[in-house]
């Protein structure tokens, strides 16, 4: 493999592009009708897509996403150095925090938030002693 990308598929594109690149504190590496693209590795994207747009590639043979829509699709687990900030600052973007950071017994502090349509972003700290 030499990239991965996560697609996350959303309602509003425009509105969650926002969202994310406020949250991430990054620009798009693309932006354009259908994609955008947030590149949060060397080798890592992040991509937004609208719902109505995979509908149209999967539609006979998968239910359109919006059936689901506001319901936990996918989790992002991303380990940064101020996890906290970050939750914060999604909560005062307009994400709902869904459980408050602290240590877990798999040796990170994490918190958890979900974007507007109902994925979900931890937030993480390993702190275990190495």
């Amino acid at each position: 493999m030499t990239e991965i990308e996560f697609i996350l598929y959303v309602k509003s594109q425009d509105r969650s592009s926002v969202f994310y690149q406020n949250l991430l504190k990054l620009e798009p590496v693309l932006n354009v009708p259908g994609m955008t693209e947030f590149q949060i590795a060397e080798s890592v994207k992040l991509g937004l897509m609208p719902e109505d747009g995979i509908a149209k590639i999967i539609s006979n043979k998968l239910p359109h996403p919006n059936i689901s829509n506001g319901s936990p699709r996918c989790e992002l687990y991303l380990k940064v150095d101020n996890p906290v900030e970050y939750i914060a600052r999604g909560v005062e973007l307009g994400a709902k925090e869904v459980s408050k950071f602290q240590e877990r017994d798999w040796g990170d502090s994490v918190g958890y938030i979900s974007d507007f349509d109902g994925n979900i972003i931890a937030f993480a700290k390993n702190t275990e002693v190495e």
